[in-house]
């Protein structure tokens, strides 16, 4: 079950949505949009990596917060992702996700019962560590350092695919640029991981039990100060022996809906997913923010 408190908090996110322009920095609030959306793990950035933006819409002046929504579907599967984040001082980021992952029929399949789920809680913290995303100067980017820590609620299903562990922490770090004079916004992560389809499968397997190093990579084209449109690429270990696990990919459209509400639409390209191939689908997220 998605803890009520977060409903409550979309809700009142969402209650709270007017139109507003986007304010310039300093005690008015962030440019709109440079608090980037929420990954399905949680943390602020793209759909699929964190960016080294804080979320909700406050600047070093005081505290914001965002919730969302996050909906994956695919051909076999369903993604739901439930997460809330609070952003201090733009310095200090601490989140939470619940993330619920419906096998539908391939559950039946594979022995776990038709519309079997997989469930997840993931903490994040994330501090950045010098530089800003918009002001400065164009080579400078927003440089920050993550942890997420994740732990699967469904510890046997875990160990019966052949994981080593059923909880574990990712480690990455990230740059952001947002290039006004081009309308251009950059990221670069580098996440240390052992998680098997981020942790919903546990951690790490007979083909390995250490984290691995992977890149991750974002980049988006402002076409007003409301719309993004970009692209994601984010690399994952392959730790199960029982299937292949493939990297991931999305092409993505947010627009802000006015100071305080985001849409995003995005076509996802997750691979092969625990035996059956051709996992591609559309992301939907409504989040909310101040």
């Amino acid at each position: 079950m998605v803890p009520r408190s977060i409903y409550f908090v979309l809700l009142a996110s969402v209650a709270a949505a007017s139109p507003a322009a986007a304010q310039q920095g300093g005690g008015a609030g962030k440019l709109l949009l440079t608090n980037g959306i929420s990954t399905v793990e949680g943390s602020s950035g793209g759909g699929l990596a964190p960016w080294a933006v804080i979320s909700g819409n406050e600047t070093r002046d005081g505290f914001g917060a965002q919730a969302a929504v996050t909906v994956v579907t695919l051909p076999d599967y369903d993604l739901k992702a439930f997460s809330v984040a609070v952003g201090l001082r733009d310095r200090l980021e601490l989140s939470y996700a619940r993330q619920s992952f419906d096998t539908n029929k391939v559950g039946g399949a594979l022995g776990l019962g038709d519309n079997f789920s997989f469930d997840q809680d993931v903490w994040g913290a994330k501090v950045k560590l010098a530089g800003d995303t918009v002001f400065g100067p164009t080579w400078m980017p927003a440089i920050a350092l993550g942890v997420q820590y994740k732990k699967s609620l469904d510890p046997l299903v875990a160990r019966a695919v052949g994981a080593h562990e059923r909880s574990g922490a990712d480690l990455y770090v990230t740059a952001t640029k947002l290039i006004l004079n081009y309308s251009l916004l950059v990221n670069t992560t580098i996440r240390a991981t052992k998680a098997n389809q981020l942790g919903l499968l546990g951690f790490g397997g007979p083909n390995g039990t250490q984290r691995r190093v992977v890149p991750e990579a974002s980049i988006g084209y402002q076409f007003s100060r409301r719309l993004v449109v970009g692209a994601e690429y984010r690399r994952k270990p392959n730790n199960l022996a029982f299937a292949r696990e493939d990297d991931a990919w999305d092409i993505f459209a947010a627009y802000g809906i006015g100071g305080h509400l985001t849409a995003t639409m995005a076509f996802a390209d997750l691979g092969s997913i625990a035996t059956v191939d051709g996992q591609r689908g559309l992301l939907v997220q409504l989040q909310g923010s101040f």
